[in-house]
């Protein structure tokens, strides 16, 4: 059986990895003329562990990331809402670890290579698309450097694992657009301090008027007691027109909203500002669709759910799909490829598009946008006076249990 995976990000190189070790072969196709270390930072929550773990790659990625002990909320004027424990400190089996995603990004290829050679590697390919037969699939590629069409490749079984502007998935889904609500968003990473404790997760303040996520990826920046500091800037506007991708992003178009976000344990206006680089992006997610798998063709991570940057999920279902996809074909070996698809589609879509709806409507931080609506976006007196603690974490455990990582999921 011959597997061609179509994008080697985490979700592609995670899938090579977990096909290798049930010992199926495959070939990933890449975009990109070199693979490289790129990108901010990503949080690795302990169901997206378990699956990295399982890889045999979790001293690796705890040697190079962070270990957040803590989630910590507070509205846009410093005021504190609520603190949770987080990963073995909440009583899990996995650690919660913050690094670079392309830390992350390259001990996958590192493992790649390793053990399924550097030929199972082909970079400087762009799928232009996949046609299929009763006999199996054949692939279209571009030399991405050149434009120059290159040899078609032959495969029983296509994964499409080419991100949320998928190739593959538009072949089936034409006329399909990002869904965008508004929401536009700027990330960076400053050298700074260690905030709080040095491993918090922290959110402050809410979507309508602005709102920071910010963590800790690296330790000991240069030769200081300074950590590398990831902050994601995001704010909505109805009629705000989307963000580029990755783009640079200019300091001047949102650094007013924060221009008074100072507080005793945070100067936010001076870590913005102290970033190296900005990115822009838009926050987007597709529509859930009823079909993943077409023939001989399935989608995996943000080709099949591409979900709002919330939550910490997006990786962790990635990861959660090529191990499921990997078991299924495994288990089909010999027989019927086209069946494995099938069960894989069926165990993940449903499960998967609830969690995109919820990123959109009760996320993690609904905790801060449901004690500004109660406090009327003003500061409050007392957070207990508002909404008790209890009623908190019962939003914080709603989004586990979606997600798939309570300690304890409901019986049924």
């Amino acid at each position: 059986m011959k597997i061609a995976i179509v994008g080697g990000g985490i979700g592609g190189l995670s899938l090579a990895l977990a096909l290798q070790q049930r010992g199926i072969k495959s070939e990933v196709f890449e975009t990109v003329p070199e693979m490289r270390e790129l990108g901010v930072g990503i949080t690795l929550l302990p169901h997206a562990m378990r699956e990295l773990a399982a890889l045999g790659l979790q001293a690796q990625l705890e040697a190079v990331g962070i270990e957040n002990e803590e989630s910590v909320f507070y509205n846009r004027f410093g005021q504190f809402i609520y603190r949770e424990p987080r990963g073995r400190h909440a009583g899990y089996a996995m650690p919660e670890i913050g690094l670079p995603r392309g830390k992350l990004h390259g001990l996958l290829y590192e493992a790649v290579l390793e053990r399924l050679g550097p030929e199972a590697v082909h970079t400087n390919h762009r799928c232009t698309g996949v046609e299929q037969t009763e006999a199996g699939a054949t692939l279209h590629f571009t030399q991405t450097s050149s434009g120059m069409a290159l040899p078609p490749v032959k495969a029983d079984v296509v994964i499409a694992c080419d991100g949320v502007n998928s190739t593959v998935r538009r072949q089936f889904y034409p006329e399909e657009k990002v869904a965008f609500a508004g929401i536009n968003t700027w990330r960076g990473v400053t050298r700074h301090k260690p905030i709080l404790g040095g491993k918090s997760y922290l959110r402050v303040g809410s979507i309508d008027t602005g709102k920071m996520v910010i963590y800790p990826i690296v330790d000991k920046q240069g030769g200081e007691e300074l950590q590398l500091i990831n902050w994601v800037a995001e704010i909505q506007h109805g009629e705000a027109a989307m963000n580029d991708w990755n783009r640079k992003g200019k300091l001047q178009d949102f650094q007013d909203i924060f221009k008074d976000w100072r507080f005793p344990w945070l100067d936010v206006p001076a870590l913005i500002a102290g970033a190296e680089q900005i990115l822009e992006y838009p926050m987007v997610d597709k529509d859930p669709v009823a079909q993943w798998t077409f023939g001989r063709v399935t989608l995996l991570g943000d080709a099949a759910h591409p979900m709002y940057p919330r939550g910490s999920n997006g990786s962790a279902q990635a990861l959660i799909d090529a191990r499921v996809l990997a078991e299924q074909l495994a288990a089909h070996a010999g027989g019927d490829a086209r069946a494995a698809l099938q069960v894989y589609e069926k165990l993940r879509l449903d499960a998967t598009a609830k969690i995109v709806l919820t990123n959109r409507t009760v996320p993690p931080d609904f905790i801060n946008i449901k004690v500004d609506a109660l406090s009327g976006g003003k500061p409050f007196d007392n957070i207990d006076d508002l909404i008790s603690q209890q009623e908190l974490r019962d939003i914080s455990d709603h989004y586990k249990q979606v997600a798939g990582f309570a300690l304890e999921l409901p019986k049924g």
